[in-house]
């Protein structure tokens, strides 16, 4: 069967209102999420804040206490009201590389797990209660603690100028995992990256790739995420499907233009670049003082021209709702009302249903969005690209 997986998806805060990831908003919690993915049409989602031990406390007092809504099943993973499938994950800002700062996804498969985890974690962090803390083992010695615990590992937005592996850390995957480089089955791309862009780096070519959110609010669940094809849907099979290759059968995700760190950006004049790739300067003022984008990273480091392996998924552009032209909180949850979840808005719904619920003019811009009619303004040095 065929699943909508999101597999980045941070916590704001305990259900008592003490802060897990700081950055994110407080609105996200473990029970706003879930029914969140339903709203949106996720039906699987990674929380990777789940290594700190409050977030952990608070998912075995919901099994316990919320009427059998929530159930800890036996391939892994907890299921909500029959809809949703939590899988518990921890990001790791790994601080024993020579250089950088990398982060990396930790996949557990249950509770027990998690919890021996985030015990070992804690000898080398200054606070496992926060999210993506600062961890002074490197990517290896992490790696094979969670393996022990029958885990898996998935480097993040790995082409991100800051806190990524081939941002700011080496040239080279392999580099860092050296002999276990074969252990690491997934990569995720990153909201400024894409297949086709990841595919002109060789030692890819045995990975599957991954489009997931990293939302930081309830809006942004979903805004990229994987389509699975799995035989069920618990931590079990989707690990399997990873090692496969073959669990992946479609990636949407944003046009890498729209991304935040799509291109060089001049933090001297502010400009986006607009030459040939790698930019290593301000096209504009001649600035050194820049933010490396993505695109030009990669064209900096790639070492053949784009080639699928004959396993790689389709990747599929998406434009999330909040992106288009009058298209604000009250219209996107009257679709949601009238319509259907937000990825049957956005890739399915026909003409004239969406006409019925918000208009003509909304309706075409969401089509437009669908079938690529729009215009693209380039993101980069942190700040998003935006349709003209």
């Amino acid at each position: 069967m065929y699943y909508n997986v999101d597999l980045h998806v941070h916590i704001g805060r305990t259900r008592n209102g003490r802060p897990v990831k700081i950055t994110a908003s407080p609105n996200l919690t473990v029970e706003n999420i879930l029914n969140k993915c339903i709203e949106k049409g996720i039906d699987i989602v990674g929380i990777v804040d789940c290594a700190a031990p409050e977030i952990l406390d608070e998912i075995e007092q919901l099994l316990k206490t919320e009427y059998g809504l929530y159930e800890e099943l036996e391939g892994g993973g907890i299921l909500f009201k029959q809809k949703v499938l939590l899988l518990l994950v921890s990001e790791i800002e790994v601080g024993g590389e020579l250089r950088g700062s990398p982060h990396l996804l930790c996949f557990l498969k249950d509770i027990k797990s998690m919890r021996k985890f985030s015990e070992a974690l804690s000898k080398h962090v200054n606070n496992v209660n926060l999210s993506t803390q600062r961890c002074s083992l490197n990517s290896v010695e992490i790696l094979k603690i969670v393996e022990d615990l029958d885990g898996f590992v998935v480097p993040a937005h790995i082409f991100t100028p800051y806190k990524s592996y081939y941002g700011n850390t080496a040239d080279r995957l392999n580099y860092i995992f050296n002999e276990y480089f074969e252990n690491v089955n997934a990569v995720e791309l990153g909201l400024s990256s894409d297949t086709f862009l990841a595919d002109m780096i060789s030692e890819l070519r045995g990975k599957t790739f991954l489009s997931n959110s990293d939302a930081h609010s309830l809006q942004k669940i979903g805004r990229e995420f994987n389509v699975f094809d799995l035989p069920k849907p618990d931590f079990t099979s989707l690990k399997a499907a990873l090692k496969s290759m073959k669990g992946v059968i479609r990636n949407y995700g944003l046009n890498p233009a729209l991304g935040k760190y799509h291109r060089t950006f001049c933090l001297d004049c502010n400009k986006v670049a607009n030459v040939d790739p790698p930019a290593h300067k301000c096209a504009y003022c001649n600035s050194k003082n820049i933010v490396f984008g993505v695109l030009d990273r990669i064209y900096e480091i790639k070492d053949q021209e784009m080639l699928h392996p004959p396993f790689r998924a389709e990747y599929v552009y998406q434009i999330p709702l909040e992106f288009l032209p009058g298209i604000g909180p009250k219209t996107i949850r009257k679709l949601m009302r009238e319509v259907g979840s937000e990825i049957y808005v956005t890739h399915e719904a026909p003409f004239e249903q969406l006409k019925n619920s918000v208009g003509e003019k909304i309706a075409k811009n969401i089509l437009d969005a669908r079938y690529g009619n729009l215009k693209i303004e380039t993101g980069g040095g942190g700040i998003y690209g935006k349709i003209i």
